[in-house]
């Protein structure tokens, strides 16, 4: 139960191909979910409408109270405007959540998805054992969420938590972020593309079947892993970090190389008790991150 709330709202995840709705209990029970294709191209109107659509689908007697949306890019620091929304024509401060509210009467508060991902675990995933942590999803790009306190932590301006910028090599390959070699860069899917020429899963694929180049690849990508990992434990010491993304799959080869390299690195008294764990809410995280941003925004106004 959230704070003695009761009823439903509504989660969505708003992504570059397909947008993810679900209606939501307190306790996090999912009552009805739907996914619909995100319309191309991707414009903020076309998105509102299709959203608004889907909620009208799955909520025909507006019985949800309000609205969480996680999308592709940071929001400001008071949910209300999408900054930048990657893969999504014409999103540069698009006003995501006023447009939602007059077209559904629904208050409405809009996170970056990999946050939602993050508050996702933090509710009913991998994480719910923890007050303090970190999830990385591990994708075609990097992302992150920090949760402390139980809390989202997104920094004054709304853009905090951007943990696959960080930097792993001064002189490694170009960001789109302008930073050169940072973690995306040597843990994404296109880092793994670039380096090896086959997608991830293709790469994991030969691993099981005992192809020792794809295995020694995953024991250097938990190398690179750990290294990154080492960095956030020394500024954050979390009590877990999640490690979520289509990557995380592939996770028997690689953990093990990154759990000794954080050894190796991390002094004893800036890891003690933390755990490393696999996300396991899936594709679903960041509908049911967006769920509970909801309900905190309800607890707030309350």
């Amino acid at each position: 139960m959230v704070n003695g709330l009761t009823g439903e709202v509504m989660g969505i995840d708003l992504g570059g191909s397909a947008i993810k709705l679900g209606r939501f209990g307190p306790k996090g029970d999912c009552r009805a979910e739907l996914t619909l294709a995100t319309p191309q191209p991707a414009t903020p109107g076309a998105v509102v409408a299709a959203i608004v659509a889907g909620i009208n689908q799955i909520d025909p007697d507006h019985q949800t109270r309000a609205i969480g949306l996680g999308t592709p890019g940071p929001a400001d620091a008071t949910g209300r405007v999408a900054r930048v929304a990657i893969n999504l024509e014409g999103w540069q401060d698009v006003p995501i959540a006023d447009l939602l509210e007059d077209q559904t009467g629904r208050p409405t508060i809009v996170a970056n998805d990999a946050n939602c991902a993050g508050l996702g675990e933090a509710w009913l995933g991998a994480g719910r054992a923890f007050q303090d942590m970190i999830l990385l999803t591990l994708g075609t790009g990097v992302g992150g969420a920090i949760i402390l306190n139980g809390q989202l932590f997104v920094g004054r301006q709304g853009t905090a938590g951007e943990l696959g910028l960080i930097t792993l090599n001064p002189d490694g390959p170009p960001c789109n972020s302008g930073n050169r070699g940072s973690l995306e860069q040597y843990c994404s899917v296109q880092a793994i593309q670039r380096t090896m020429g086959i997608t991830p899963a293709a790469l994991y694929d030969r691993a099981r079947a005992g192809d020792q180049q794809a295995i020694s690849f995953w024991q250097h990508y938990g190398t690179w892993l750990g290294a990154g990992l080492t960095s956030l434990i020394y500024v954050l010491t979390p009590e877990a970090i999640i490690l979520g993304g289509g990557i995380s799959a592939a996770w028997e080869f690689f953990l093990p190389t990154t759990l000794r390299e954080v050894e190796h690195r991390v002094l004893p008294s800036s890891r003690e008790g933390l755990q490393i764990l696999i996300a396991e809410l899936g594709n679903r995280a960041g509908m049911v991150g967006a769920a509970r941003l909801a309900w905190q925004r309800l607890r707030g106004a309350a």
